[in-house]
């Protein structure tokens, strides 16, 4: 593992770039950091260790978790939030009248319906209406589909506000590329695009990141290219996750091991080393929609990304089918059947709860009448209550379970092994092993 660290650089914005536009350099910038989640607060670490940041978050327990030092997200250590020394933060929209440059990280998630949900992101929009002033910057790194920045967005800045874009206020968008969990690619490390709403605007959001991101940024033509630029990449990632989801359906009917096969594709140069299972979390089973949406509005039906998509949805219900299918095998009594899941989050090794699709398999296996325990080291059982009603077990018994699911390939299950995960089942007892954590032929089913 790498860690690589932040070398703080002076950038300057040349006084030509703020001729006429009254923005301010970056050496007299306060910046403002909108939502203190898994994306805004390594951002306001970081740009708290350089130049004075606003960190604000609408919960005001979340801002008492970071003044005691503490991130539940534990995408940051204490020592990490020790060392932004010029950092504050605050739930008082009121305090950030004193920022020039306001950075929006709020959630961008989807409905019930599978639509674009950007509620937050418009009341963040009214909010900095209410407070932004003439040569201010708002740069907005929330996943959207291309256009909302200026479309839905910069339009109610000026509504509130009374401002007009681009003439007394300016905007950008960067798109946030934050891997939670992973403690490899940190924010410093993984280069950033960027781009500006004018020329102006455009060298002063790439100037402002590239004082902090040790990788380089990446200036895009426009905002929409930066946007769209986002939307791709888990779109991208998506497809090729539900080509081999449906590989993996395929080669289960012709008895064939997926993995087996995976790895002796993987010996060509070239072939792309994705695997099958739940795709979940806060972009890429989400971002596909946001592209669809705007595709839909403009009258064009995408075939390919839907398609991957109605893929990937599905597979939750395909594991709880087939999990059944080999207790029935077993001649295990289905209805009142305990099935223990091993894994609630939506990748290993974190605490993300969000969009994880483990959930399908649950309610599927409920659908049934099976009853279901959940298990995970990582989550927060308040948490897990409040998104999807469920009471995580605190402890494992042995011997208790018909079947057993290992759905997140957390490093603790990885530790029990072959023999301390079956010790949890009964006599007569099915494991399904979705992330290969056990050795070939020790579980009853791999996907």
């Amino acid at each position: 593992m790498t860690y690589c660290p932040t070398k703080p650089k002076l950038i300057k914005v040349y006084n030509q770039y703020q001729v006429g536009f009254g923005m301010k350099t970056l050496e007299e910038s306060t910046l403002a950091i909108i939502g203190l989640g898994y994306v805004g607060l390594p951002l306001a670490v970081e740009f708290g260790k350089h130049c004075p940041t606003l960190g604000f978050d609408i919960n005001p327990a979340r801002i008492q978790e970071l003044k005691s030092g503490q991130d539940h997200t534990l995408e940051v250590t204490p020592d990490e939030l020790q060392q932004a020394t010029r950092l504050h933060y605050t739930d008082q929209l009121n305090d950030l009248r004193d920022a020039n440059v306001f950075i929006v990280t709020v959630p961008t998630p989807i409905d019930e319906h599978k639509r674009p949900d950007l509620s937050s992101l418009i009341k963040a929009s009214k909010s900095l209406g209410s407070i932004i002033k003439p040569g201010d910057i708002v740069i907005f790194e929330s996943t959207v589909y291309p256009g909302a920045t200026e479309e839905d967005c910069i339009p109610v800045i000026e509504q509130v506000s009374g401002l007009r874009y681009n003439v007394d206020f300016f905007a950008g968008y960067s798109p946030e590329r934050i891997n939670p969990g992973d403690k490899e690619h940190r924010l410093t490390c993984i280069r950033k695009v960027t781009s500006g709403s004018t020329p102006e605007a455009a060298a002063f959001v790439d100037a402002l990141y590239s004082s902090v991101i040790t990788a380089g940024t990446h200036l895009a033509p426009s905002i929409k290219v930066a946007e769209a630029a986002k939307v791709i990449e888990n779109t991208q990632r998506d497809l090729n996750i539900a080509l081999i989801n449906e590989l993996a359906i395929i080669f289960n009917r012709m008895g064939i091991d997926t993995e087996a096969v995976l790895q002796a594709a993987g010996t060509k140069w070239n072939f792309l080393p994705f695997r099958p299972g739940l795709v979940g979390g806060h972009c890429i089973g989400v971002d596909p929609y946001y592209l669809t949406h705007k595709a839909k509005s403009l009258g064009y039906h995408p075939e390919v990304i839907l398609a991957g998509r109605r893929i990937n949805d599905g597979m939750g219900a395909y594991v709880a089918a087939q999990a059944i299918k080999a207790m029935v095998k077993k001649r295990i009594q289905v209805e009142g059947a305990k099935v223990l899941i091993m894994g609630l989050t939506f990748k290993e090794n974190c605490p993300d709860l969000r969009n994880s699709r483990v959930i399908d398999i649950i309610k599927e296996l409920r659908e049934y009448n099976i009853e279901t325990d959940v298990y995970d080291p990582w989550v927060n059982a308040a948490e897990a209550m409040r998104e999807y009603a469920i009471n995580p077990l605190n402890t494992l018994q042995d011997g208790h379970y018909d079947g057993i699911i290992l759905a997140v390939a957390h490093a603790q299950f990885k530790a029990m092994g072959s023999d301390g995960i079956h010790r949890l089942g009964r006599t007569q007892h099915v494991v399904y092993d979705l992330k290969h954590i056990l050795p070939p032929y020790s579980a009853d089913l791999r996907l």
